[in-house]
């Protein structure tokens, strides 16, 4: 019997292995990444709250732009800005929704393809990343009832 536990405590692991294996498993399993890849052209990222909506659209370094635009505090269906203007190429878009309400922010081509869109949110501020050619482009929020209500804009791009 001896000899069975002398064999059982040489092919049981040793608890320091274990526990170094485990170890390693889990940071290997925090190294991934948790975002989804698609082919689209626009990304979103989450920004505070405190961003308040500007007019103005600075040139990037890429020839793009960065504007902003909010849904009504008060909560009315439609936008701070109806009208947004940008340089062709990287434009990032900043939508706020300070409003009880939720919205969001989709961009689409004057035919009607959407572009891109923000994902739906009341409370905070999100961004809107796409490549966009010189035109004219509509904005709108896509929450029923928001666009026919009047959630819309234009949005042009030179």
């Amino acid at each position: 019997m001896s000899s069975r536990l002398a064999f059982a405590a040489r092919t049981r692991p040793a608890p320091k292995l274990a526990l170094f294996t485990l170890t390693g498993l889990l940071v290997l399993a925090g190294c991934g990444s948790s975002s989804k890849s698609t082919s689209s052209s626009s990304t979103e990222t989450q920004t505070p709250a405190a961003a308040a909506p500007t007019t103005s659209s600075t040139a990037s370094s890429s020839g793009g732009s960065t504007i902003s635009d909010a849904a009504n505090p008060e909560g009315l269906l439609k936008f701070t800005q109806s009208t947004l203007s940008a340089k062709a190429g990287s434009v990032s878009i900043s939508f706020t929704n300070s409003a009880p309400l939720q919205h969001n922010l989709t961009v689409a081509t004057a035919s009607g393809s959407v572009l891109g869109a923000t994902a739906t949110f009341a409370g905070g501020t999100r961004v809107l990343a796409l490549n966009l050619k010189p035109g004219t482009y509509k904005f709108f929020c896509t929450v029923p009832g928001h666009r026919q209500a009047g959630m819309e804009g234009t949005l042009t791009v030179q």
